[in-house]
């Protein structure tokens, strides 16, 4: 369950204040206008201030004000323009497909300029529902300039005041992933779950978590922090501090589990991960209420359990020994974990010292970049763009949709169909069919719950007090659950035209209208597609160059050729981003017919063993860490230098060649207790490389064309530096 919808969690989450804080403004603004100058204006008020409204996301105030402006201004021209079209029939609805096709190839500016797309197109079609006289139109698009301008000054006030309140509740969200990270971890000891499935979770989890803790950084990072800010500075870095660690525990899970599936080891390492996630959760927790966390959870039992385990393990050879060599180096990591998390909540409590950055260091690479050139769009005005393929689909649907509903034996509004297919048809298949299943029964159980509602109820006060709860619960639930925001969507709607225009048979209409434009939109969805599989080579190929830009910053960094590691965090970013895209577009063609599928066990192989190089390298930082005292610097660095240019330069190549090297550096000072856990995970990484470049082979077989091929290529000069 998503923290959001949990009852201990919702009323702290930022989901829930952004709800509480939409519908302040919108249903504020349109109670005084009501008082003021009467019903219509009110509701002319009230949707230039939802509209705004849906560009009201957790960004840095800069970017909050920009887009916010972006979207007041250009969706009070879509409404004026729109008005002043509406009395000429073709000229209406040639306006009408120019600014469908517009607005949606916005979407090429990514997933921040998709409320904007949406915006401009229900905009339009309300203004298009009945013919205005241009000073009607000017009049209506002045007041709904009005109800945005007004609403966007409210909202960065607002957001002005509680900033610091919403970067601890961003802060928490990406440590209730950290802690949902974690928690999965620990199913990896449990025999009763199939490794690769769980190594598939793993993988989701940590895409989501990438997201989040970029969220994360986009506001903390940014800019100067206040004074009563470095709290909030010092838990980030002490999160990502322990996200390292977390990822370093990966170890040799099969091994783990053929040695010692029937002991009480397994259980203990599962339980102690739990607990070490429900600690991380306890500083979420701490976190959303603006409290310092205090540890609750006692690992003492679990630790005593596992040492007592460990002291009674016969000595063993070969393998055998090797695995216990293997399950104690995860009892250590482990401690380490339960100790940094000791520290995250020390982080927590009050500032110490000097904040933990890099004095001097450029945070540009660390945040999120937003373009919006006009270059970008223009550049995607051609055929072969998904984007532009994605707008035709939009403009030729919401036509179909217009000119169908002019045929409907039942009183209809056209845009109550052109609305459900802005919402439903999406540039992607699997979002669009699953936007499909929650706008149904979203407007089903919306539309029953207004009808008991209009039912009973018939003072606009009251009225506007349920008019408030939906306009909370829409943006509340939109990125969480969908079918919620679905129900409250269609509920407000209702309420507004039930506040305006009364009529017994609106809802009835708005049910068949959705199933209508639902159709449309579905079928639709087959026009012009763009599927996931078509852009699958380019992903794996980004993949493949950030895993070996990563692997070659970690090289500098355990090498000693870099100073600090700002350079290794910049690539680790820009591996995980990467390979979170390739999981996300792997999820979405799953979803897609069975035959526009392409090698899907191969890509979730691929994924999940990029993961595992990521967790290799991040082990290695730490070992040496670990082992750091009367360490052969000269042995270790020729071990490094030789191992990890095997991994950058082939991806897995010449295995015995790196075997003997590293047997033969190891021989030169055994004192050195390091010399068993460098070798180990030294092999773990190049094996999974070698699994990384078959599952690459395997992808580009599969679809046509060698993936891959453009990254793999001879640099192993800087390795040898």
């Amino acid at each position: 369950m998503h923290y959001a919808l949990a009852p201990r969690t919702f009323l702290f989450s930022h989901y829930f204040y952004t709800g509480l804080r939409i519908a302040t403004g919108i249903v504020g603004l349109a109670y005084l206008t009501y008082f003021i100058a009467g019903l219509p204006s009110a509701m002319a008020v009230a949707i230039g201030a939802l509209c705004t409204s849906l560009m009201d996301l957790p960004s840095p105030l800069r970017h909050k004000f920009n887009e916010m402006l972006a979207g007041v201004l250009f969706c009070s021209l879509v409404a004026l323009v729109v008005g002043l079209c509406s009395p000429v029939p073709w000229l209406l609805r040639s306006v009408i497909v120019l600014v469908s096709f517009l607005a949606s190839m916005m979407v090429v500016y990514g997933r921040k300029a998709m409320p904007l797309q949406f915006v401009a197109l229900f905009v339009m079609m309300l203004s298009s529902e009945e013919a205005a006289t241009p000073l009607q139109a000017l009049h209506q698009g002045a007041l709904f300039f009005l109800g945005g301008a007004g609403y966007m000054a409210y909202a960065m006030m607002v957001v002005w005041i509680l900033q610091r309140r919403l970067k601890q509740q961003v802060l928490a969200e990406a440590l209730y992933e950290l802690a949902a990270y974690t928690s999965t971890k620990a199913g990896c000891y449990d025999i009763a779950q199939p490794l690769s499935a769980q190594m598939e979770k793993l993988v989701r989890q940590q895409s989501t978590l990438a997201e989040r803790q970029q969220a994360s950084r986009d506001l903390i990072l940014r800019g100067r922090p206040a004074k009563d800010e470095e709290v909030l500075v010092q838990v980030h870095y002490a999160m990502f501090d322990l996200y390292e660690l977390v990822l370093a525990t990966h170890t040799d899970y099969i091994l783990l589990r053929q040695h010692f599936a029937g002991s009480s080891v397994l259980p203990l390492l599962g339980d102690l991960i739990g607990k070490a996630a429900r600690d991380i959760e306890s500083v979420a927790y701490a976190m959303t209420r603006g409290r310092a966390s205090q540890r609750t959870v006692d690992y003492e039992d679990e630790l005593r359990a596992l040492a007592g385990a460990l002291r009674a393990l016969p000595p063993g050879e070969g393998e055998a020994a090797e695995a216990q060599a293997v399950l104690r180096a995860t009892s250590n990591k482990i401690r380490e974990t339960i100790a940094m998390i000791a520290r995250l909540h020390a982080a927590g409590q009050a500032p110490q010292g000097a904040l933990p950055m890099v004095a001097g260091a450029d945070l540009t690479p660390f945040l999120t970049q937003q373009r919006y050139s006009l270059g970008i769009l223009l550049a995607n005005l051609r055929w072969t763009s998904p984007t532009f393929r994605y707008a035709l689909r939009v403009a030729m649907a919401i036509s179909v949709g217009l000119v169908s509903s002019e045929w409907l034996p039942w009183q209809t509004h056209g845009y109550w169909i052109a609305l459900t297919i802005a919402v439903v048809l999406k540039p992607s298949f699997s979002i669009t069919r699953q936007r499909r299943a929650d706008r149904l029964v979203g407007t089903l159980i919306g539309c029953l719950l207004t009808a008991v509602i209009l039912r009973f109820v018939h003072a606009p006060a009251i009225l506007f007090g349920f008019l408030f709860v939906a306009t909370a619960a829409g943006p509340t639930f939109l990125y969480v659950k969908y079918r919620y925001t679905a129900i409250a969507a269609s509920m407000q709607a209702l309420l507004l035209i039930g506040l305006t225009v009364p009529h017994a048979g609106a809802i009835g209409e708005r049910l068949l209208d959705t199933l209508l434009g639902t159709l449309i939109a579905t079928f639709f969805s087959y026009v012009l597609p763009s599927w996931e599989y078509q852009d699958l080579p380019r992903l794996v190929d980004e993949v493949l160059e950030a895993n070996r830009k990563y692997v070659g910053d970690g090289a500098a960094l355990l090498l000693g050729d870099v100073a600090d590691d700002f350079h290794y965090r910049v690539s680790r970013k820009r591996f995980m981003d990467s390979l979170a895209t390739l999981s996300g577009a792997l999820g979405r063609m799953l979803d897609e017919p069975a035959d526009k599928r392409r090698a899907p066990r191969e890509l979730n192989r691929f994924t999940v063993q990029n993961y595992l190089l990521v967790a290799h390298m991040a082990a290695l930082r730490l070992l040496l860490q670990r082992y750091a005292e009367n360490m052969p610097r000269a042995e270790v660095e020729a071990m490094l230098r030789n191992g990890l240019a095997a991994v950058r330069t082939s991806l897995g190549a010449a295995p015995q060649t790196v075997d003997a090297m590293l047997d033969k550096t190891a021989r030169q000072d055994p004192a050195w207790p390091g010399w068993g856990p460098l070798r180990r995970r030294l092999r773990m990484l190049r094996q999974d490389a070698a699994q990384v470049a078959l599952a690459s082979a395997a992808i580009g077989q599969a679809l046509g064309r060698p993936a891959g091929a453009q990254a793999v290529k001879d640099d192993a000069s800087l390795l040898g530096r």
